[in-house]
This record gives structure tokens, C-alpha cells and sequence, in this order.
């Protein structure tokens, strides 16, 4: 069997899901592959967060910041039901790494990036409310700074933006495994498994949308193309059967490496995390080890000991991030998205590698941008800073 399309994703998780609604508003004809289920990889396992990213600012990653920022506005406008805003705290100690100086700083101009938009406010709690703060430990506490960042389900806000890509006309095949494309001169010939048999579909472009198996698939497409230099780095999380933070966000550092740590409520329970730990094994095998899980215990004992002594039973899960290659820590790693394609001129293939949850949007429209000038002119069905998503 064999059909025909604009574009052919791979990867049915946020980044793939956004390609294909964006591609599809435009007028595109657009099918889907994900070879388990939406959102089954990385885009149900993130913190939750749609954020501007406080601190890449310490890495100078202004032009992110300000991005991400602006995704969040576009997303509590355009699926207010699925992303909120929450109040995040900020505990000073006496040994706390950044001091009060550089958070004041640091949330001025995170303030200022957000063009003081909805959510942009911050501020000091006073030292008579601390003892309101969800149990958080006060000794040595010097200064609780607030602010305001949104929160989501992820997996949710996948499904709703895969939706709103059908209704616009794209199409989802799902559980459909990618087997391989060969390119030719003008696009390429897909061939993926469903129900048994092998289809093969002839698109103009490809878009590698797999996540932490975008290198995979990329070897799976002949002629090849070079790889870029990037790293898989696990990131785990502890659901904990605690009473959850009631008052929103905890945004702490890890006294053993510095590490920014979030202490938040999901779904009536606590929730903390996340690590990051290099991954070299198969994606399909990623789980949380067990000296993640002591490293994160660790850190709620340190700030929220009475949270730590109550909880019950809990579960942990783990996700991969695709960042740059390098040496170092991987929590300074730069968090922009890469892109290669296969050819400066109508390129046939672009790969997307890395991202964030929150500006999933941002990178679907680079994505199409890059393959541009291989795709046919076709009439607009929707626009999609003006589509709502609700939930699926």
C-alpha cells in the first residue's frame, strides 16, 4: 500500500504533535507516526512545567528565556484549562549558593523578559507568614523570594495539541512503527509497520520528531547524514503518597551539587525532582536508579523534613533529555533545541533534537521554517496563535 503527503513526522510526543498541528493549520497534508502511544516518552515525564526558565540566566540564555516566556503567555491564553499559573517560592539559607543579591537581580529581569505581562510579578514573603509555607524548615532561613511560572499536565497538553492537528486535517497512526526512508530528489519514501503489514508513503519532507530516538531514526534513513554531537541525560522524579504543598511551587537547591530542585503538588501528591544523570543504554530501558531516588529523598529531608517522616509508599519515574555533547555537568548544558537537515537546498529530512516542553510551539515553527522552500504553497486552514486547546 502506498499514499502520499507534505510532511511525515515521526514521534508522537510534544514536539512532534506541535510539527503536525502547525503544518496542518498551514494546509498541509500531514500524518503522524508513533510507534506506542501519544506522549509516551519524555512528554509524560518532565516536571510539568511551563516556564521561562529562571536559571538559564545564569548561562547567559537570555534569547531563550525571553522565548519561553513568551510561550507561556501564548499557552495560558490559548489552553487555560490545562496550564495555570502557581506561585513558586524561592527559600534563602545562610549556606545557600545564590544569594538574595542575585535572585532579586535575576527575578527583575525575569520580570522584564516577560515584558511584565500576565504572571511577571514577584516579591518577598514576610518572616511572619514562613511558618505558613507547607512545613518548609526555617532554620537559618533567610529570605522566601515568590514568583509566578505555570504548571501542566504534560501528556494532557500533548493529546490536545494532537487533537486540535486532526481536526485541522492531520492524520494520526498510532501504534505504527517507523521501518526506514530512502530519499530521492524530490522527498522521500517512508515505509513504517501497522496492523502487520508495511505502508509506504511518499513525502515531500520528513521530520525526525522522535526525542531521545531521533538518533535512531536518523541511521534508519539512507543516504545517511551526520549526526550532531548530543547526549542523553536521564532525568528522574518521586511521587510521594505525602500531603502535597498547598501554597504552590518549592524552587530549592540541592546542598550537595546546587542543583535546582522543584517540591510541587501533582495529581494529590508530592512531587520532587528531577536529576540528571548521563544515559548511554536504550531509551526504551530508561529507569530511575536508586541513587537518584536517595539523592531527591535527600534534598525533601534537607527543606521539608516533617513532608519527608509522613510519606508512604510512592513510585519514581524517569525520562531522557537530548542536550549537547560536551564535557561538564549536564546541568549547564544549553537547553536550545538543534536542528540538521539533510541538504542546505530543499532539504528532504529535518531532525529536531533537544527542546523544552515549554516552547514546543517556537520549534515546530523553526522546524517548518528549515523545509520551507520543499513544501508546496497551500491555502491556510487556521491560524494557530488563535486555535484554542482544550483537552482532548
Amino acid at each position: 500500500m502506498t499514499r502520499a503527503c507534505d510532511l511525515a513526522i515521526v514521534g508522537g510526543g510534544i514536539h512532534g504533535v506541535g510539527v503536525a498541528q502547525r503544518a496542518a493549520a498551514a494546509g498541509h497534508s500531514v500524518l503522524l507516526l508513533e510507534k506506542e502511544r501519544l506522549a509516551a516518552g519524555t512528554s509524560s515525564r518532565s516536571s510539568k512545567l511551563i516556564h521561562g526558565g529562571l536559571r538559564y540566566l545564569e548561562s547567559g540564555e537570555l534569547r531563550l528565556v525571553r522565548e519561553s516566556l513568551h510561550e507561556r503567555t501564548a499557552l495560558l491564553r490559548l489552553a487555560p484549562e490545562l496550564v495555570r499559573l502557581q506561585r513558586f517560592y524561592i527559600p534563602v539559607y545562610a549556606d545557600t549558593r545564590r544569594r538574595p543579591w542575585v535572585l532579586a537581580a535575576g527575578l527583575t529581569l525575569y520580570a522584564g523578559l516577560a515584558g511584565f505581562a500576565r504572571g511577571a510579578s514577584f516579591g518577598l514573603v514576610p518572616r511572619h507568614a514562613w511558618d505558613t509555607l507547607d512545613g518548609l524548615s526555617t532554620a537559618r532561613l533567610e529570605r522566601v523570594f515568590w514568583y509566578h511560572d505555570g504548571q501542566t499536565d504534560d501528556a494532557a497538553l500533548t493529546r490536545a495539541v494532537m487533537a486540535s492537528a486532526e481536526r485541522l486535517g492531520a492524520e494520526l497512526a498510532s501504534p505504527a512503527t517507523f521501518i526506514g526512508a530512502e530519499l530521492r530528489d524530490d522527498g522521500a519514501v517512508v515505509r513504517y509497520s501497522q496492523r502487520g503489514g508495511v505502508v509506504e508513503c511518499l513525502a515531500r519532507v520528513l521530520v525526525n520528531a522522535a526525542g531521545p530516538w531521533a538518533p535512531q531514526v536518523a541511521r534508519l534513513i539512507s543516504p545517511a547524514s551526520a549526526l550532531p554531537d548530543v547526549e542523553l541525560v536521564q532525568g528522574t522524579h518521586l511521587v510521594l503518597e505525602a500531603p502535597p504543598p498547598a501554597r504552590g511551587i518549592y524552587y530549592v537547591e540541592s546542598p550537595r551539587d546546587g542543583r535546582a530542585i522543584f517540591v510541587m503538588p501533582w495529581r494529590g501528591a508530592a512531587m520532587i525532582g528531577t536529576t540528571e544523570v548521563r544515559f548511554r543504554g536504550n531509551p526504551d530501558e530508561v529507569s530511575a536508579s536508586v541513587g537518584e531516588t536517595h539523592y531527591l529523598r535527600g534534598v525533601l529531608r534537607r527543606y521539608f523534613p516533617a513532608m519527608a517522616a509522613a510519606h508512604g509508599s510512592g513510585r519514581a519515574f524517569a525520562g531522557l533529555r537530548v542536550l549537547p555533547g560536551g564535557t561538564g555537568h549536564a546541568f549547564h548544558r544549553s537547553r536550545e533545541t538543534m536542528y540538521t537537515v539533510d541538504r542546505a537546498r530543499k532539504p528532504r529530512v529535518v531532525s529536531i533534537y533537544g527542546g523544552k516542553l515549554t516552547t514546543f510551539r517556537a520549534t515546530a515553527a523553526e522546524a517548518l521554517k528549515r523545509v520551507a522552500a520543499s513544501l508546496p504553497a497551500r491555502r491556510p486552514r487556521a491560524d494557530v496563535d488563535r486555535v484554542p486547546l482544550p483537552p482532548a
